[in-house]
C-alpha cells in the first residue's frame, strides 16, 4: 500500500544506485476504494501501466522488457522509468501507448544491435545509426513488401528517444543517432505527420451496401432483443434440467417466433447486432474506436434551438488530443443504433458487476478489481473465452477483425478497419454542405447546416473532428474551382459566364502556376450548393434562397455546370407544357415564355440542346 505523495517522492534518476535502492520502487499502481495498489514494481521484467484506453488489452498496456538483450536491460529500465516519471526534454509524462510503443521501437534497435556483437549504448555511432537505418529500409513485410513510412518513422523515433533519454542513465550514448537530419526524414514522411493521407475513405458503393445492411439489422435490433429475453427466461424457468432439453425448448421458442435457423445462427445473429451498432454509430459521429469504447449507459441528450430544432449530443471522452470529456452532434439514426446497443450491453455488464463483486470477496486489493471497474457500464462489450468468459470493453483489435467479417457476409471485397470510419465521415458530412449526401441525406441531416454554427451549438464538442471537416470542405472547394477553370468545361449562370470568359484572359500569368490559382480562387469565395448551382453569395446575398431556380440563372453569384443540367431540362419541359393552359392569362404566360427561354439559355451555354433532351426523356417515360 502508498499514498500518492510516496509514490511522487520516489527518484526520477536511478543511475548508479544499487540495487536494492531502487527494485522495490512502485512503477504504476491501482486505486481501489480509495486504497492505492501496487501493479508493478521496478524488479519485474513486466510493468503493467495504468494508465491506457479501454480498447486495448491489458497485454497492449504493459512494458514487456522480456525481449530486451540482456547487456541492455539495466540502460532500459532506467530510460523506461524516467520516461514514466519525467517525460522526454520539453515535454509532459507520455500517454500509455506512448511508451509501449516506443519500447517497441527500442527493442527492434537493441536486437539489432546485439546480432552485430554491440554490448553498449556508449559504442553506437553516427553510422551505426545510418546502417541500421538502411536495414529498416530494406526489411520486407510478411506481405512481401517494405515497411510503410508510418512504421519506419515510429522505428527511428525511437532511437532519437533512446539518445536523449540514456544520457540520464550509465550507459549513454556519445551522438546524436543523425545529427544532420531527422527519423521524419529518414522515413520520408512529410510535415504532415506519419498517417497523414495513408488511412482510405471507405469507397461510396462499398459504404452504401456496409450502412444499408448494418442499418436494417439495428432497426430490427429490439426484435431480437425480445427473442433473446425470452431464451433467457427459459434458462431461468428451466434451470433445473440438463443442457440438452434446454437447447431443445429454446429451438422450438425461436421456431415458434419465426426464427427457423436455429440457435447457433441467433446466437451469431446476435453478434452481427453488436457490429450493425457500432457501424452505424461510427458511421454518423466520426468517432475514434478508443471513443466509441469509452461509451457508457445513457450516452445521448437532446436540445431544441429558438426555432424548435432537436439536436441530438452523444457524450464520451477521447485521449487522441487530450480533450478529455467530449461530445459530438449526432442524428436521429444514431441514437437509435445506441439505444438498441444499450440494451444490447445489459447482460454483460450484469457479468462484470458480478465478476467485481467476487473478486472483491475473494480479496479487497486485488488489481484485477481496478481492471474489471474501467470497463463498467461500457456498452461496446465482449466475453473473452480464453479468460473464463471475462466481459471486457472489445479491442480495436478485435473490432478489426469483426468489420471485416461483417463486409465479407456481403460480400464486399474491402479491407474495412475501424479508423476508417472517421475519414468516411468527414467526407460524408462536408459534402452535406453541398447537396451531395449521395445514400445518407436523411441520417447527415443535421450537417447540412452550416459546420460553424453546428459547432458553435456545443463548445464541448470534438474540435478536431471539425477541423478535418473543414479541410475536407476545403478540398472540395479546391477539386470545384478547378474543374471551373479548365478551358473544355462549359459553364452558365452569372458567376459561371464570367468565369468563362474570364479563362479566355490567360489569367494564369498573374499567378505561380495553376495550383496557386486554383487554391487562391478556392480561398476567395464563399461556395454551397442550391442542388442546381452552386452558389458564392453568403446566406444574405443569395436572391434564390434556393426556391426558384431559374433566378440562378443569370445570378452573378451562380455557377451552373454541366451536372445541373437535368434539372433545367425538365424544367424546360414542364414550362413548355404549360403554353398550353388557357386559363394563367397574358401575365402568366410570360412568366412561362421568360422561364422557358431562360432555361434554353442556360442549356445552351452548358452545350446542350433542350428539344434533344426532352425527346430523350419521353423516350425513356415510353421504355
Amino acid at each position: 500500500m502508498m499514498s500518492d505523495e510516496a509514490y511522487e517522492a520516489q527518484p526520477v534518476d536511478v543511475r548508479g544506485m544499487a540495487s536494492d535502492g531502487h527494485e522495490r520502487f512502485v512503477v504504476s499502481f491501482a486505486r481501489i476504494d480509495g486504497r492505492c495498489v501496487p501493479l508493478a514494481l521496478y524488479e519485474a521484467n513486466t510493468w503493467p501501466l495504468s494508465g491506457g484506453t479501454t480498447n486495448q488489452p491489458k497485454s497492449k498496456r504493459a512494458l514487456d522488457f522480456r525481449p530486451i538483450p540482456r547487456q541492455f536491460l539495466d540502460t532500459v529500465k532506467q530510460m523506461a522509468w524516467r520516461y514514466l516519471r519525467r517525460g522526454r526534454d520539453g515535454g509532459k509524462r507520455p500517454a500509455t501507448a506512448t511508451v509501449v510503443n516506443w519500447l517497441k521501437g527500442a527493442t527492434v534497435f537493441l536486437t539489432w544491435l546485439d546480432d552485430r556483437g554491440v554490448a553498449r549504448l556508449q559504442d553506437v555511432s553516427p553510422l551505426v545509426c545510418i546502417q541500421y537505418v538502411e536495414a529498416q529500409k530494406s526489411i520486407l513485410s510478411r506481405y512481401g513488401k517494405p515497411l510503410k513510412r508510418g512504421a519506419l518513422a515510429h522505428r527511428f523515433f525511437a532511437v532519437e528517444a533512446i539518445y536523449e533519454l540514456s544520457q540520464k542513465t550509465d550507459d549513454p550514448m556519445q551522438l546524436p543517432p543523425w545529427p544532420d537530419t531527422s527519423a521524419k526524414r529518414l522515413a520520408g514522411v512529410t510535415d504532415g505527420g506519419p498517417y497523414k493521407g495513408m488511412t482510405p475513405r471507405i469507397p461510396d458503393s462499398v459504404f452504401c451496401a456496409l450502412f444499408q445492411a448494418a442499418w436494417d439489422i439495428v432497426q430490427k435490433g429490439n426484435h431480437w432483443l425480445d427473442l433473446r429475453d425470452g431464451l433467457d427466461r427459459i434458462d431461468v424457468e428451466y434451470g433445473h434440467l440438463t443442457r440438452m432439453p434446454i437447447k431443445t425448448r429454446k429451438n422450438r421458442f425461436l421456431a415458434d417466433s419465426g426464427w427457423h435457423d436455429g440457435l447457433r445462427a441467433f446466437n451469431n445473429q446476435l453478434l452481427a447486432l453488436r457490429t450493425a451498432c457500432y457501424i452505424v454509430v461510427a458511421s454518423l459521429s466520426g468517432c475514434r474506436n478508443h471513443e466509441l469504447a469509452y461509451l457508457q449507459n445513457d450516452p445521448c441528450y437532446s436540445t431544441t434551438d429558438d426555432d424548435g430544432t432537436v439536436f441530438w449530443w452523444m457524450k464520451s471522452r477521447s485521449d487522441k488530443t487530450g480533450e478529455g470529456y467530449a461530445e459530438w452532434m449526432i442524428p436521429v439514426a444514431a441514437v437509435q443504433a445506441l439505444k438498441v446497443q444499450e440494451r444490447w450491453a445489459e447482460p454483460y455488464q450484469a457479468s462484470l458487476e458480478a465478476e467485481i463483486s467476487r473478486l472483491r470477496q475473494a480479496n479487497p486489493e486485488d488489481s484485477e478489481i481496478a481492471e474489471a471497474m474501467k470497463h463498467r457500464g461500457a456498452l461496446f462489450l465482449g466475453e473473452s473465452s480464453h479468460h473464463k468468459n471475462q466481459v471486457r470493453t472489445l479491442s480495436d483489435q478485435w473490432w478489426g477483425q469483426a468489420l471485416k467479417d461483417f463486409a465479407l457476409s456481403l460480400g464486399l471485397q474491402w479491407n474495412l478497419a475501424s479508423h476508417q470510419f472517421r475519414l468516411t465521415f468527414a467526407h460524408y458530412a462536408a459534402r452535406s454542405r453541398f447537396g451531395d449526401l449521395r445514400y445518407l441525406k436523411e441520417h447527415f441531416k443535421h450537417w447540412s447546416m452550416d459546420m460553424t454554427l453546428g459547432y458553435a451549438l456545443n463548445d464541448t464538442q470534438d474540435m478536431d473532428l471539425y477541423l478535418e471537416i473543414e479541410a475536407e470542405l476545403d478540398d472540395i472547394k479546391v477539386d470545384l474551382v478547378g474543374e471551373w477553370l479548365k478551358d473544355d468545361v462549359p459553364l452558365a449562370g452569372g458567376f459561371g459566364t464570367n468565369i468563362v470568359a474570364w479563362r479566355g484572359t490567360n489569367p494564369i500569368t498573374l499567378f505561380k502556376d495553376n495550383a496557386s490559382m486554383i487554391r487562391s480562387i478556392a480561398d476567395s469565395v464563399s461556395l454551397r450548393s442550391a442542388l442546381h448551382a452552386w452558389c458564392t453569395a453568403d446566406k444574405g446575398g443569395c436572391v434564390g434562397l434556393g426556391i426558384d431556380k431559374l433566378r440562378c440563372t443569370d445570378c452573378d453569384n451562380a455557377v451552373i455546370h454541366q451536372r445541373h443540367a437535368h434539372v433545367y431540362v425538365r424544367q424546360y419541359r414542364d414550362l413548355k407544357a404549360l403554353l398550353n393552359l388557357n386559363d394563367i392569362g397574358e401575365v402568366g404566360l410570360n412568366r412561362v415564355r421568360n422561364g422557358i427561354e431562360k432555361c434554353r439559355m442556360t442549356l445552351e451555354r452548358l452545350g446542350i440542346d433542350p428539344e434533344t433532351e426532352i425527346g430523350k426523356l419521353a423516350a425513356e417515360a415510353v421504355t
